[in-house]
């Protein structure tokens, strides 16, 4: 039944993923000396930005943003500010989270800080991208239930695979192994990648197998 959106789902994705990689190349070719331990701030903030841009782009080109009620141009300039307001609002909330989880106050606070962008890049990015700038289709969209649409779905797993990898690449860092993917916050960063890649595969896939049992209210 929605083969075409799952199709267009899997092609978005395979874009948005070649982005990571190719954010993660150019800096290694570009950079002397660049990896992603040594410069992870770097790599973060490279990874970042493609996802940010291509994810825009990508969605906006298949028409998955929800269009605008008005086309005044005073409020096409409210939404992107209200936009760009959430996304730092998130940035900020993430570091907040992060921090009353165990990580520094002060010592490290700027790479808290790009671990709460690079969070906010693949989850809160991905919310206005499909939901746009309105809190209460978001908190529709992640109670039970909520999701009305094939993207709805799409956005609770990858979001939760993205989250869950987060705190997962936390676990290795109090142990004793002085490894450099242990100095923080590579491994939460690094889980939070892989969370976010292995979710990319995970959604089409499992929508695709369960097409035929998903049902969704009218909007």
């Amino acid at each position: 039944m929605w083969d075409h959106e799952i199709r267009a789902m899997a092609s978005t994705h395979a874009i948005i993923a070649a982005s990571v990689f190719m954010a993660t190349v150019l800096p290694a070719v570009l950079v002397p000396g660049f990896s992603v331990y040594r410069a992870h701030l770097l790599w973060i903030y490279s990874v970042s930005g493609a996802v940010t841009v291509v994810s825009v782009a990508v969605f906006w080109l298949l028409g998955i943003t929800p269009p605008t009620k008005k086309h005044t141009v005073g409020y096409k300039l409210s939404r992107l500010f209200r936009s760009c307001l959430y996304f730092f609002l998130s940035c900020l909330f993430f570091h907040t989270v992060v921090v009353l989880y165990g990580a520094p106050l002060i010592e490290f606070a700027l790479e808290t800080f790009s671990l709460a962008v690079l969070l906010t890049s693949l989850t809160t990015l991905r919310c206005l991208c499909v939901l746009g700038p309105n809190v209460q289709a978001w908190i529709r969209v992640f109670s039970r239930h909520g999701a009305m649409s094939v993207w709805d779905t799409c956005l609770q797993i990858t979001v939760a695979f993205t989250l869950v990898g987060a705190l997962v690449g936390a676990f290795p860092i109090p142990l004793d192994w002085d490894r450099p993917w242990q100095v923080w916050p590579v491994s939460c960063s690094l889980g939070a990648m892989i969370g976010f890649l292995t979710g990319l595969v995970a959604a089409p896939a499992w929508i695709h197998y369960h097409r035929k049992q998903l049902t969704y209210k009218c909007k």
